[in-house]
């Protein structure tokens, strides 16, 4: 009987767990529509200030753009998105290990010098990199709970600023683009200098007309286009990290049921040989009386 015992209670804690990973599926499907629809508003306005840009430059050889050329700074800023909470798989080692791997092959001689400084928004991946000995990290806090666009755009405007400076060389992005609910790639995006993307437009650049100049419009663009890439990459990450943890869930929801089962088999059995047992004292009892 106190096999019996034990395994009910084992039931018990499994059914226990299966209701907190169903809960927790439920709460990562309900944030992941929010965040897949605010990823789904950024990408075209994004895209057409790129676009916009890249018709300037392309159409009229007189217009540059200044954050094209690496900066003449020596230092080199690894931007680490991630998450302040766990649960959702794989979803903050496979940053972790797009840094370590960028810390090792590209980044190698720069990091060996001290001259890459590593900004975390996410406090897993920060945990992640200081139990490596990865150093120095900067962890952005706050950002990810009530990630607006003006706290975002104030992290691009650090950047760009201390790009204009001379003390930044190049920043680099690293973090989960979204592609559905059950997919996440880890994406290493250079930040400044800037690359240009061609970007498809309907109307060429040519049939409008330009004001102030054509100079002007591109220098008061590209702080802005910054500013919404960055916004685009934390949204990214969001909506990634919750289709991430809803998956995870949903998994563990499942091995949680299939385990129940298992256990409710083996209580059965256990059950029936401990009722066969009684039997069989119970018939041999009656045969010694009988004696």
């Amino acid at each position: 009987m106190a096999n019996l015992k034990d395994i009910r209670t084992r039931i018990g804690a499994v059914k226990t767990t299966m209701q907190v990973t169903s809960a927790m599926k439920m709460i990562s499907a309900a944030r992941l529509k929010k965040a897949q629809d605010d990823v789904e508003h950024i990408r075209p306005y994004t895209s057409h200030l790129i676009g916009i840009i890249h018709d300037m430059v392309s159409t009229y050889p007189d217009v540059t753009i200044n954050y094209t050329i690496p900066g003449r700074g020596n230092k080199v800023v690894l931007f680490v998105i991630a998450s302040d909470r766990g649960l959702c798989g794989a979803f903050n080692a496979n940053v972790v290990k797009a840094v370590q791997n960028l810390l090792k092959n590209e980044l190698n001689d720069d990091y060996k010098k001290g001259n890459v400084e590593i900004r975390v928004l996410g406090k897993q991946a920060w945990k992640m990199l200081r139990s490596r000995n990865i150093r120095p990290l900067i962890l952005e806090e706050g950002q990810l709970s009530d990630p607006s666009f003006t706290k975002i755009a104030m992290i691009a405007d650090e950047l760009i600023s201390e790009y204009d400076l001379g003390v930044l060389k190049e920043a680099i992005i690293v973090y989960n683009s979204f592609i559905n609910a059950a997919v996440q790639e880890v994406q290493v995006q250079q930040f400044l200098p800037v690359k240009i993307p061609e970007v498809k437009r309907t109307n060429p650049i040519s049939e409008y007309i330009l004001e102030p100049d054509r100079q002007a419009i591109v220098d008061s663009l590209m702080p802005k286009t910054l500013r919404s890439l960055l916004y685009q990459v934390v949204l990214e990450s969001i909506a990634s990290e919750h289709g991430a943890r809803m998956t995870s869930m949903h998994k563990a929801t499942d091995n949680a049921n299939t385990l129940i089962n298992e256990l409710q088999l083996m209580y059965n059995k256990a059950r029936q040989s401990a009722i066969t047992n009684e039997l069989i004292e119970i018939t041999s009892g009656a045969e010694a009386l009988k004696k």
